[in-house]
């Protein structure tokens, strides 16, 4: 990562992940980790081989009882993670553990009832305190966001927007006018989940977006393998794996937490690798 001030805001370190990637000759590799699934300690543990590994940033996932946009795979983790009695301060507290020990910046995707239930300016305050580098809120319409768009700049953090393939393009547009940190594509209509082909239209898709906006793109939903990586990023500035690492993490932890942690970081290099 390029060179910062102590007293850098989290979107500048969140900026400079990217230039640093960029700089590289690579694009950014931003992997999902659910919180608590199956406890805080081993969460915080993933997170460290995710950043040893090689990852550009990581999103942490906040579980919800009612998740808008994920999959089978990540609605059983959060299942797992409120089960073994996740809480939001037990997320922050995750966050704040793991940003002291990893370079990479870490965002939460949380859903905006739980952002709106803890109070916009506290949310973000606690936020803040606890190493995030910003947020990403797939049910938040950017016709209510000005809020907390406007807690989060005052505070440095950015606010990630997402467009679909469904999204009108007069629309899209709008959105990524408003989003700080990067512009998360959605490769395809649905949830999250592991699929074998990237849709047709992506490429020109990012293509276009990238005429919008000056942030990153980073494109997730359904990107499992490192050939899928690479395609994606031949045209994208980064990609977001989450469902098949939420997989491994939940299929090798019966094994015990060093055989686990080797295979996700194994997982992770190779998919690094790939950007």
């Amino acid at each position: 990562m390029t060179a910062l001030t102590q007293n850098a805001t989290p979107i500048a370190k969140l900026e400079a992940a990217f230039a640093a990637a960029r700089t590289a000759g690579r694009k950014a590799l931003a992997p999902f980790v659910t919180a608590g699934d199956p406890d805080l300690a081993t969460t915080v543990a993933v997170l460290e081989a995710v950043d040893r590994a090689g990852a550009t940033l990581c999103e942490l996932g906040v579980p919800y009882s009612d998740p808008i946009a994920d999959g089978p795979v990540i609605q059983a983790s959060y299942t797992r993670a409120l089960g073994a009695g996740i809480t939001l301060d037990g997320v922050l507290s995750i966050a704040k553990q793991a940003s002291a020990k990893v370079t990479m910046p870490i965002l939460a995707m949380v859903s905006y009832s739980i952002i709106f239930r803890r109070g916009i300016d506290r949310f973000v305050a606690d936020a803040k305190a606890a190493g995030l580098a910003g947020f990403v809120v797939p049910d938040l319409p950017l016709e209510e966001s000005d809020e907390l768009d406007a807690a989060c700049r005052a505070a440095g953090l950015a606010l990630v927007r997402l467009v679909t393939p469904t999204t009108p393009p007069e629309r899209a547009e709008a959105i990524a006018r408003k989003s700080t940190g990067f512009l998360y594509c959605v490769s395809v209509a649905g949830v999250t989940g592991a699929r074998t082909d990237l849709p047709p239209g992506l490429l020109d898709r990012i293509a276009w977006l990238r005429t919008k906006t000056d942030v990153p793109i980073v494109v997730g939903f359904g990107i499992s393998s490192p050939e899928q990586v690479r395609a994606v990023a031949a045209v994208a500035d980064g990609v977001i794996v989450g469902s098949a690492l939420v997989r491994l993490v939940a299929e090798s932890a019966p094994e015990g937490q060093p055989a686990m942690l080797a295979k996700v970081e194994r997982f992770v290099t190779d998919l690094a690798a790939a950007t």
